[in-house]
C-alpha cells in the first residue's frame, strides 16, 4: 500500500513562511523523484516543484521559483517545500506526488503516479 502523507499547511499572512512535509511509505520509494502540486480554487492544479532522486537536481515554477525550495531526506523517506515570503495567489491545497518509474520526473502531472491526499496553504493579504 502506497501512502504519501502532507503536513504543514496553514493559515498565514503575507509575506509569511511556511514549511510543507510529505512523508512516504509503503514501497522504497526513499529514492524516487518527488513533487509538489497545487490547486487553487477554481483552478486546474499545477506543477510547483519537484526533485531528483538524490536531490541534485530541482525544477521550480516561475511563479514560485526564488521563493520556494523543494528538499528531500531519502533516509527518513521525506520531502520538503520551504515556502518564503508567500503571497495571496499562493493560497492552495498543496500536494505531494510520487514518480511512476525511478527516472522519469519533470514538471508532467501524469509523470506521477502517487498521491498524498493534500494540504492546504492559505495566505491572508
Amino acid at each position: 500500500q502506497v501512502q504519501l502523507v502532507e503536513s504543514g499547511g496553514g493559515l498565514v499572512q503575507a509575506g509569511d513562511s511556511l514549511r510543507l512535509s510529505c512523508a512516504a511509505s509503503g514501497r522504497t520509494f526513499s529514492t524516487w523523484p518527488k513533487g509538489w502540486f497545487r490547486r487553487a480554487p477554481g483552478k486546474e492544479r499545477e506543477f510547483v516543484a519537484a526533485i531528483n532522486w538524490n536531490g541534485g537536481s530541482t525544477i521550480y515554477a516561475d511563479s514560485v521559483k526564488g521563493r520556494f525550495t523543494i528538499s528531500r531526506e531519502n533516509a527518513k523517506n521525506s520531502v520538503y517545500l520551504q515556502m518564503n515570503s508567500l503571497k495571496p495567489e499562493d493560497t492552495a491545497v498543496y500536494y505531494c506526488a510520487a514518480t511512476r518509474t525511478s527516472t522519469d520526473w519533470g514538471t508532467e502531472e501524469y509523470k506521477y503516479g502517487y498521491w498524498g491526499q493534500g494540504t492546504q496553504v492559505t495566505v491572508s493579504s
